[in-house]
């Protein structure tokens, strides 16, 4: 059907022709080795140029693991490799209490390096951001930093704030962002890139950089429509609205809203359990069912199918396929292994 559809004369063709192109460019830049299905064969697909860790290509290198249980730099950033049951979930923890957690130039240094790190390792299933500093998850931009730069420097700086961020976004595993507190300006904008975002109803949200006179530079302007519409987001935006957690879940700018606990921990106990919930689940599906999904939003619904048709091709020829099958036929939990 789609190569008559292709063929067939007038602008309906050339559309579909169209969408197949950017499947296929889609394909090259998001998963690495992808192989088209044969409705999609025969289109030219061009190096890969973007998140890497996809689905693994026969042959390639080992991958690296950055981290070992848990690092420190300056205690600004903490990466903790999760064991035992929680195997497989890397938690990623804000601990610049002085600074509110803002987005200073080392902790940017520091986020860089770690999700370089993280987006190539093959053991990690879930990535969970939360903030170690009790009542804040991340303030946004330090703007103590940010006085002390000339105009020639915040836009390179911001820039920088913006390729992390978006690094963030095109982790291949499913990320969490666990808001236990404020959450403004770069600081929203570091949890709208994550795929889940869960609060407690005490914690505070919102793009606020119009106060100064400036806008989101972080990705705000387009994640935030993209979350709860182009109308409200336009209404946060321009009023510099700050929202709390059910606030925020009413407008469906978090997933999930937690009375906040003691501990001051109650959405990262809620991110902790999403994440256990993921864990059983077939790796190499997780990481392509998020790219069909990321991909297909930002397409037409025909362009979305073959994206998903794509792949769904790259779970075939798995042995976790297999596996899944042959535990449901024995009746036992499968034993997944990301292959």
């Amino acid at each position: 059907m789609a190569a008559a559809v292709a063929a067939a004369p007038g602008a309906l063709g050339s559309l579909y022709a169209g969408g197949a192109r950017l499947v296929a460019a889609c394909s090259a830049r998001l998963c690495p080795g992808l192989r088209l299905p044969r409705s999609l064969a025969g289109r030219r697909v061009g190096p890969a140029i973007w998140a890497q860790g996809w689905v693994p290509a026969a042959g390639g290198p080992a991958p690296k693991r950055g981290y070992s249980s848990e690092m420190k730099t300056e205690d600004e950033l903490r990466v903790r490799h999760l064991e035992e049951e929680n195997r497989g979930i890397v938690v990623l923890g804000i601990n610049r209490a002085y600074g509110k957690n803002a987005l200073s130039k080392n902790l940017i240094k520091m986020l860089s390096k770690a999700v370089d790190a993280l987006k190539s390792d093959k053991k990690v299933r879930t990535i969970i951001i939360r903030s170690e500093v009790p009542g804040i998850f991340c303030a946004g931009a330090d703007l103590k930093e940010r006085a002390k730069m000339s105009s020639s420097e915040v836009g390179p700086f911001v820039s920088k704030i913006r390729a992390v961020i978006n690094d963030i976004a095109n982790l291949p595993v499913p990320t969490i962002a666990a808001i236990d507190g404020l959450a403004l300006g770069g600081g929203l904008e570091l949890a709208l890139a994550c795929d889940i975002r869960v609060a407690a109803s005490s914690a505070k949200m919102g793009l606020v950089e119009t106060k100064l006179a400036i806008i989101p530079g972080g990705g705000g302007t387009q994640r935030l429509p993209r979350a709860i519409g182009m109308s409200l987001a336009k209404e946060l935006i321009f009023s510099a609205r700050v929202l709390d957690g059910q606030e925020a879940k009413a407008v469906g700018l978090i997933s999930h809203v937690l009375e906040q606990n003691q501990e001051g921990d109650a959405a990262y106990r809620k991110a902790l359990d999403l994440a256990r919930e993921f864990l059983p689940q077939g790796p190499v599906a997780m990481r392509v069912a998020k790219l069909a999904i990321n991909q297909g939003m930002e397409v037409d619904l025909v362009t979305g199918l073959a994206i998903e048709e794509a792949c769904y091709a790259q779970t075939i020829p798995t042995k976790d396929r297999l596996e899944g099958l042959l535990a449901f036929k024995e009746k036992r939990p499968p034993r997944y292994k990301g292959e």
